[in-house]
């Protein structure tokens, strides 16, 4: 893992947009996107984001001034991977300026820094640290096919009971897979489903 110094972090990218995805859906929101990720997805949307380079290194500073600007209360921090990182300065600075913090992340490493949310995306690749589970406040599982319903099912009974709960369809199969989820959660009510409406606005 490359090196870095505490007052900065490697980002890919960072913009003011709308959540897509899962429980915050519909709110606006200052996504902080890692660059680095070694989970190795095959169906990643940001394969992109796997690679770091020291160029990508960020100052913290600037990150908050961003956020400022955009004049949100809502900060996700996703990936890549950003549970690669310690994450203590950039949320100890996110909060000293207000801010509500959640994480989108696989789990695979141990957590760090001060979230409000906590948004477990559990991938195959790389499983979560037994630990990260009952930090979850949501847990969205990716399905991509009909195994993906069990998986679910079995990781669901590892999260504290107030979790919620999401099914996500994988973008490029979500025609094929969505009368499955739609009927798999008609009858396991416990779960809800999760959509990518922020392809559906077109916007990042």
């Amino acid at each position: 893992m490359m090196k870095f110094s505490a007052d900065e972090i490697p980002v890919m990218e960072s913009f003011y947009t709308i959540q897509g995805e899962g429980y915050h859906s519909g709110r606006s929101a200052f996504f902080i996107r890692t660059a680095g990720c070694n989970v190795g997805c095959v169906w990643c949307d940001v394969k992109e984001s796997w690679d770091v380079t020291p160029a990508q290194l960020k100052p913290i500073a600037v990150l908050v001034e961003e956020v400022l600007a955009s004049k949100t209360d809502f900060v996700v921090i996703t990936g890549g991977e950003p549970s690669m990182y310690d994450l203590t300065p950039i949320t100890k600075a996110l909060k000293e300026v207000g801010m509500e913090i959640a994480i989108e992340t696989s789990g695979a490493y141990p957590m760090t820094g001060d979230f409000d949310w906590i948004c477990l995306s559990p991938k195959k690749f790389k499983m979560p640290l037994e630990e990260n589970y009952q930090l979850a406040n949501e847990l969205k599982m990716i399905i991509y096919n009909q195994h993906d319903f069990k998986w679910a099912a079995e990781l669901a009974e590892k999260v504290k009971p107030e979790c919620q709960l999401f099914l996500q369809p994988e973008w490029e199969r979500e025609d094929k897979m969505l009368p499955f989820i739609i009927d798999y959660v008609k009858k396991n009510i416990q779960w809800k489903i999760s959509l990518q409406t922020h392809k559906y606005l077109n916007i990042p």
